[in-house]
């Protein structure tokens, strides 16, 4: 009997985009971009702090932060039942305006549980994976509703990172009202000329300016005096309204970037669907996105544009570890802030030193309430390898800012078509959590806005180009193209 005889295949036999990717690179990658960016961004956003009287002022040198080595190796903090953390140290700088001294001192601000090679944490000797949480992405929303006499009626919701929601909506009398944080209807007319900006400015910036006249004729022309005093008195019901209460009111809500936070993501969404080109970096409202998101809202009463499938890929984002771990260490370092200024305004100013404010105490318990009791935060499946792996990408529609089970209706559980080559629509639970726990496909991958991505093969004059490597693309992006599935068959 002869041997078989076995021919190895060469690379250029097996195409490469075949190959299985790195399945753990969602959790390392995330993770890495939180020690480069999200951490410095944080510090940053929270620098300086100043006293009560302006006399003293603490800066974080957060670009320059320094990260101790771990007290304990993986397999030793095992044996522990330890943390496998690093401590985080800050170069801080203390300025008093009185006299010009300045103290710079690097300050201990926490211990950080740090990623194993695995793409896991150990907290108190037990290996713990952080899951993948897929959440509404922030930006603007159009909704179309049909009232009992059949008419379509729209609406346009403004959804921030973090903030206070805005809705437009338009009803039967053809009149454009807004509502904010989900509170009573306000008249657009109002908020627009609370906002600074005259007639002709807003009839300039609308397509169907005709549309908008009888919002303006039931409204006629207040003053900005009267517009804010009559936000205020709609926002704060029973109290004396003050025109500075109502820009105080105005500012706070949406144009002070500590409490309105549009995102990177948000910001990016709004530009891209009211086709406008405000700067990434402005990341709280501007009149400009008020006036666009309400001219797309009237273009809408005359069929131009599109409203919005929630359930659409392109509308949900994928916040991974180094985000859900980000959001937790502004909670931390927000305590921090208040508990120094305390402590600013209590201590004599001659003797006082950066390491005497800063309290580690808040943003530790922050973090370990994070690692600890979070719905995101669970021990590691290690039934096998694969379900070890599976765990690390799975996606959760559920835990803070998300859904809950008893909420969540059918549509958001359904297998979606944007869905295809992005989640498995296969793997997904029993039970309550059905359709809101999933897997990522095996070749998809994250990008840097959150949203999930798939391989496609370029087609040129009906030809696969099977030789040149795929191009990664969004379901917004496939949306605009002609696909085809991956197991069509070609010559």
């Amino acid at each position: 009997m002869t041997n078989p005889t076995y021919t190895v295949p060469t690379p250029s036999d097996t195409a490469p985009t075949y190959l299985l990717p790195d399945l753990v690179e969602i959790q390392r990658s995330s993770f890495r971009w939180f020690l480069e960016e999200g951490l410095i961004e944080e510090l940053n956003s929270f620098s300086p702090i100043t006293d009560y009287t302006g006399k003293l002022e603490l800066h974080f040198l957060g670009k320059n932060y320094k990260l101790k080595r771990p007290k304990y190796e993986v397999d030793e903090a095992k044996r522990r039942d330890s943390t496998y953390a690093v401590q985080m140290y800050v170069p801080t700088r203390l300025i008093n305006k009185e006299t010009g001294e300045i103290k710079e001192q690097e300050v201990f601000i926490g211990d950080l549980p740090l990623m194993t090679d695995r793409g896991t944490f150990i907290i108190n000797g037990a290996e713990r994976v952080i899951v993948n949480q897929i959440v509404r992405s922030p930006g603007v929303y159009y909704k179309s509703e049909t009232d009992k006499n059949g008419r379509r009626t729209y609406s346009a919701s403004l959804i921030p990172n973090r903030g206070a929601w805005l809705k437009f909506e338009t009803d039967k009398n053809d009149l454009v009202w807004v509502r904010i944080d989900k509170t009573r209807k306000l008249s657009a007319q109002v908020l627009l000329k609370a906002l600074g900006l005259a007639d002709n400015e807003i009839i300039d910036a609308l397509r169907h300016p005709d549309y908008y006249q009888k919002t303006l004729e039931k409204e006629g022309n207040p003053s900005e005096e009267e517009a804010l005093m009559e936000l205020y008195r709609k926002l704060r019901p029973g109290e004396p309204p003050t025109v500075s209460g109502g820009q105080q009111l105005l500012d706070s809500r949406f144009f002070d970037p500590k409490r309105y936070d549009l995102g990177r993501v948000g910001r990016h969404k709004i530009n891209k669907k009211l086709r406008l080109n405000v700067a990434d970096t402005i990341r709280v409202l501007t009149p400009q996105d008020i006036l666009a998101a309400i001219d797309y809202l009237i273009n809408l009463e005359f069929d131009v544009g599109n409203s919005d499938d929630i359930d659409h890929l392109g509308n949900r984002r994928v916040r991974s570890v180094g985000e859900l771990l980000q959001n937790q260490v502004r909670v931390g370092l927000n305590r921090l802030e208040r508990i120094i200024r305390e402590r600013m305004t209590v201590s004599d100013s001659e003797t006082l030193t950066p390491a005497s404010l800063v309290n580690p105490k808040p943003l530790v318990a922050a973090i370990k309430e994070f690692f600890g009791s979070s719905q995101l935060s669970q021990f590691m499946d290690q039934t096998n390898p694969l379900a070890e792996l599976t765990h690390k990408r799975r996606l959760s529609a559920l835990g803070p800012g998300g859904l809950t089970r008893e909420r969540a209706g059918f549509a958001v559980r359904d297998i979606h078509p944007s869905h295809h080559g992005r989640i498995c629509p296969i793997e997904t639970p029993e039970g309550p959590n059905a359709g809101l726990i999933g897997s990522l496909a095996t070749h998809a991958r994250v990008n840097s806005y959150g949203f999930i991505e798939t391989p496609f093969y370029q087609v040129e004059n009906g030809r696969v180009l099977q030789d040149r490597p795929p191009v990664y693309m969004t379901a917004d992006e496939e949306d605009d193209l002609r696909v085809a599935p991956g197991d069509v068959p070609v010559e």
